[in-house]
């Protein structure tokens, strides 16, 4: 599904690319990628494409991307002034050339997004759609047609096993799941699966 969005800017994106990455963790894209913590070897939600998904009209989150990372990059802002203080009891010195979030360890982002989702936080049903949709992205790549997506190696649904379909583009499948039929097709039925 194409988006009709404008492009988040550079910031923007690596602030909620950090956010799905802290809710389906995956491998670093490269030794510079600061917005992928890289604390597991495989790819996680921002390869699967929580970006592309968030950005589809379809979420309805789409118009509020840019204020998201706004409010997340104050969030942790205030996170790191109140909980990582110097000697001198001044707020430690952080990477000023990425977003506050982006700038945080993975830890500090966990405890972050754990805060935020918790119940009884005021924008909580904020921060679960856009943990969900980080989710979904990697479980089912739903910005995708699905045999396009098996095509294209899409990480989620090859880490769980989703069957490609037939090589005309359906899914069948040659066993029973219980090994047996549940019911005899009723004679009526058409090639498409319906009842004439």
């Amino acid at each position: 599904m194409p988006s009709s969005q404008p492009k988040l800017n550079q910031d923007k994106t690596g602030t909620l690319e950090a956010f799905a990455d802290t809710i389906v963790p995956g491998a670093k894209r490269n030794e510079q990628d600061r917005a992928v913590a890289g604390v597991v070897p495989w790819p996680g939600a921002v390869a699967a494409g929580a970006l592309e998904l968030l950005q589809t009209a379809a979420t309805g989150m789409s118009d509020s991307l840019e204020a998201f990372a706004d409010a997340l990059n104050a969030h942790a802002e205030r996170l790191h002034a109140q909980s990582w203080p110097d000697p001198a009891g001044e707020p430690a010195e952080r990477d000023p050339g990425v977003p506050p979030f982006v700038a945080l360890s993975f830890a500090e982002r966990t405890r972050l997004v754990v805060i935020l989702t918790a119940p009884g936080h005021p924008e909580r049903h904020l921060w679960v759609s856009l943990a969900l949709f980080s989710n979904m992205a990697f479980d089912t790549g739903a910005h995708l047609h699905t045999a396009d997506a098996i095509a294209a190696g899409h990480p989620g649904l090859a880490a769980l096993g989703f069957a490609p379909p037939s090589d005309d583009g359906q899914w069948r499948f040659s066993e029973f799941s219980y090994g047996r039929p549940l019911a005899r097709l009723h004679p009526d039925t058409t090639p498409s699966g319906s009842l004439a």
